[in-house]
């Protein structure tokens, strides 16, 4: 009986002192809508305030920064400003997205993938900051970010400052690979000359915009985030971002398995499989499980007629997509000869993707995905020596 007693005096001592532990770093983090009225209210105070949102605007209890602003006293919440896939995130990919109204506020949604990407000056007549807090998944070729650049390009047109409202980068702040976008192939799923996976938040990529831009940008940072946090550090739970972006598995795997465009190589189950006709899956699965990419396995899975494989994201703090990706696209090219998009008057989306249409040539030269690696090397360490100027944790 006595040792009974012992061990549970012991269990819960050890339960005692380990939950604080665990608790303390949930509760030392804070996003930066979480921020906003606590430190950085002077911002909106007196002001009408246009939301750039969509439904992964939501602090770290699920309530919409809509809302929050709604019932706040000191501002007016007087416009919406939805992304690609709409104010509910439900759009298909690409759709066309109308603007309507808000069912309860009874202020305007306008839509920014619809018959504009930019907000015009008729859009802003009724505000006089402009607030964007949208989640976004840590690649270039994700909209969500393109959609702040072109806020903040009309923000300094229409001498409206911009508040970004902090959220962190679900890859991590150390992971930064791909080749980098020349400015050539800037368009919306590609703005500025990033790499593919870029590394930073939000806010760091609006002031890395601003370096071109010149808005009158304000950054509410987020609290207790550092760069070696991987979005399931934070303690939030995902917020479906579009529609077959349902978990961070797919948020991870988007750059590794979605970069075929025009190749026939196919992602499919929402990012978490890649493949494509004329390739034997045992034999891709070898030269991905050979390669040693880190923190994922790959299991052979065909698919109807299509040949591939299922990642296995094995651990997450040292997988790396976009690396994963070129390697996935190289070693495809090798099995099966793939034709490879080439951009002429108009520029092939595959192009617009890579944000070069280096890769392609590589590809088409049969290059091994080491070889591309070591091509696009130095502009991606010029990139992240460039980076640190913009970065605001450590």
């Amino acid at each position: 009986m006595k040792k009974t007693l012992l061990l549970m005096i012991t269990l819960l001592l050890a339960i005692g002192i380990s939950m604080p532990q665990v608790q303390a770093r949930e509760n030392d983090f804070k996003l930066g809508n979480e921020v906003l009225l606590d430190k950085y209210a002077h911002l909106i105070d007196g002001k009408r305030v246009g939301l750039i949102t969509n439904q992964t605007g939501v602090n770290s209890e699920g309530k919409s920064t809509i809302s929050v602003l709604a019932e706040y006293p000191n501002a007016t919440l007087t416009a919406l400003y939805s992304p690609e896939h709409g104010i509910d995130g439900k759009a298909k990919a690409g759709a066309y997205v109308e603007s309507t109204t808000h069912p309860t506020l009874k202020i305007p949604i306008y839509s920014l993938y619809g018959s504009t990407r930019m907000p015009s000056a008729k859009m802003l007549a009724n505000v006089d900051v402009l607030v964007f807090d949208l989640q976004d998944i840590g690649a270039r070729s994700y909209t969500y970010m393109s959609t702040l650049n072109y806020c903040m390009i009309a923000a300094k047109q229409n001498n409206k400052t911009i508040v970004v409202l902090d959220r962190p980068n679900p890859l991590g702040g150390l992971t930064v690979d791909g080749p980098v976008l020349e400015d050539k192939f800037k368009t919306f799923v590609g703005v500025d000359n990033l790499p593919m996976t870029h590394g930073m938040t939000a806010g760091e990529l609006g002031q890395f915009f601003n370096r071109k831009i010149g808005a009158n940008l304000q950054v509410v940072p987020m609290e207790g985030y550092t760069r070696n946090m991987i979005y399931q550090d934070t303690g939030l739970r995902w917020v479906q971002s579009s529609p077959v972006m349902p978990d961070l598995q797919s948020v991870f795997g988007y750059n590794a398995t979605g970069l075929g465009e025009g190749t026939g190589i196919f992602q499919a189950d929402a990012f978490k499989w890649i493949g494509g006709k004329g390739i034997d899956s045992k034999k891709y699965a070898t030269l991905m499980n050979n390669a040693k990419l880190p923190g994922v396995t790959f299991i052979a899975e065909k698919r109807g007629s299509a040949g591939g494989v299922r990642l296995k994201i094995t651990d997450y703090r040292t997988f790396n997509p976009a690396k994963t990706g070129i390697y996935a696209l190289a070693y495809a090219h090798s099995l099966n000869k793939f034709k490879v998009p080439k951009s002429g008057k108009t520029i092939v989306m595959f192009d617009k993707i890579m944000g070069t249409d280096k890769i392609g040539l590589y590809l088409s030269q049969g290059l091994s995905p080491q070889q591309i690696e070591a091509k696009y090397a130095p502009q991606l360490n010029k990139f992240k020596e460039e980076r640190k100027k913009y970065l605001i944790y450590q």
